[in-house]
């Protein structure tokens, strides 16, 4: 399961990883906080069009990359905080998909790489962090969801996090880096200014290489998006959670 703030979010970060999951026949579900309204770059369209035409590229590009299941929750661009509420909304969809694996944001600052720290990614990566634990899993919290909506409790096994200060996995996305642009490309409303993005997608991570200490030739990026040539994927920094023993 993903967890993302924007539409496109994914796209950019993880897609090349999320294809190949899909592909090894791993079910994929995106969770979208935000519908993604405060962004575009015509002003020519009326800003009460953004949303709807974001969920729709947001869905034509999940499909490129094998996703066919996806919940927005309609909260607000640009105005996330990690308010219980959120978090409520989190750790229901969190019961109702049960899933083994959570992408989230990381809710840290990256100092180096600005544009990840965006504050409704850090919001929505602290938010759901809280939701994996404690919320999801302990049968207490937000105790409605249990007694009203029949929501059992539900502990995620592990966290991966794109985009943080100190990523601890690579992933090589080279053999699905054409689907990663074509999912990127279905965001026309934000990459369609972008007549290089190929080139942006392969150049944006090539000062890391060295640390990802991939094989010449094929490309691994901290957990992020993917490449082509030399293609990687987004810095993830990988956190395993206990299913049972945490307090």
């Amino acid at each position: 399961m993903v967890i993302a703030a924007h539409p496109d979010d994914v796209d950019f970060s993880a897609a090349g990883t999320i294809a190949g999951w899909t592909d090894a026949g791993i079910e994929v579900v995106y969770c979208i906080v935000t519908d993604g309204d405060a962004g575009g770059h015509d002003d020519a369209v009326p800003r009460s069009e953004i949303a709807p035409l974001r969920r729709k590229e947001q869905t034509a590009a999940a499909a490129c990359v094998g996703v066919s299941d996806l919940r927005f929750l309609g909260y607000r661009d640009g105005q996330v905080e990690a308010t219980l509420g959120l978090r409520k909304d989190l750790a229901r969809v969190i019961r109702q998909v049960r899933p083994d694996r959570l992408v989230c944001p990381s809710p840290e600052r990256n100092y180096a790489r600005i544009g990840v720290s965006h504050p409704d990614h850090r919001a929505v990566g602290s938010a759901a962090l809280d939701a994996v634990y404690p919320d999801a899993r302990n049968p207490y919290a937000f105790g409605e969801l249990r007694t009203e909506e029949g929501l059992e409790p539900w502990s995620v096994r592990e966290v991966w996090l794109p985009g943080g200060p100190v990523p601890n996995r690579y992933v090589d996305v080279t053999g699905t880096f054409d689907r990663k642009v074509a999912a990127l490309r279905a965001h026309e409303s934000q990459t369609g200014q972008m007549d290089k993005l190929e080139e942006f997608l392969r150049t944006r991570w090539r000062p890391r290489r060295p640390r990802a200490a991939c094989p010449r030739g094929a490309s691994r990026k901290p957990s992020r998006s993917s490449i082509r040539r030399n293609a990687k994927e987004i810095e993830f920094r990988l956190a395993t959670w206990p299913v049972s023993g945490c307090p």
